[in-house]
């Protein structure tokens, strides 16, 4: 059974979710208005919409997808990590590999429930996100901080393919949409992160992290950033 967040006033636990599938969206709104122990108090497609939902609304925790539009479950947990007023954050996503939940501990998320989980799971795990614990499957969390890529910023990640692809600082400043200086602000605390000295290290260590530590949202097949602006 589940129990609100405080059994003095029976007040229910405030959620906002977000994913990218309508589908699964609707599914999760009807699940948490259907227990009385949680209240939803917004829904969003995308990791931006759950942003601004956050600057606006009071609520106990976020339930998010890991891959969104505009931005996502990486990028919310960045934007958030150093607010310390932010929403306890869960991710629900598809059947974990051994990297996403770690990440999301990693990022400062509160918990992990995969898609596949029964209800009930996801319903205990944003219970117990609330009252202050955190869930997550089985970490090794001796490996949390082996991935320097887990602290990169949204556009410090976006830098990488641009690196990659041998874009002048001009060119990625066009790009972004961002003044040179911007640019070369970012590309200096990338390469603090990644314990390099120049594009060509970040480079390298962006193509062996891709081989090796599992990271394609850096840049990878699929993970195109977009811009509203």
């Amino acid at each position: 059974m589940i129990e609100p967040r405080d059994p003095e006033t029976a007040r229910p636990i405030g959620v906002v979710l977000a994913d990218k599938n309508p589908i699964i969206l609707s599914g999760l709104e009807r699940v948490f208005n259907d227990a009385s122990a949680f209240t939803v108090v917004a829904v969003a497609a995308d990791g931006e919409r759950f942003l601004e939902a956050v600057s606006r609304l009071e609520f106990d925790v976020g339930v998010i997808g890991w891959e969104m539009p505009y931005l996502d479950g990486r990028g919310v947990l960045q934007e958030l990590r150093d607010n310390a007023d932010a929403p306890r954050i869960v991710v629900y996503a598809g059947a974990p590999s051994t990297e996403i939940p770690k990440l999301v501990m990693a990022l400062g998320g509160a918990g992990f429930c995969p898609e596949d989980a029964p209800t009930d799971v996801l319903l205990e795990t944003v219970a117990a996100v609330a009252q202050g614990r955190m869930m997550f499957p089985y970490i090794d969390v001796r490996t949390l901080e082996t991935d320097p890529f887990s602290h990169l910023t949204h556009r410090e990640r976006e830098l990488l393919p641009s690196l990659r692809t041998g874009r002048t600082t001009a060119q990625i400043a066009s790009d972004l949409g961002i003044s040179v200086n911007t640019v070369k602000y970012h590309l200096k605390n990338l390469y603090a992160k990644l314990g390099v000295r120049n594009r060509a290290q970040a480079v390298d260590a962006y193509l062996t992290a891709q081989a090796n530590l599992g990271t394609p949202a850096i840049g990878g097949p699929g993970h195109v950033p977009v811009s509203r602006g």
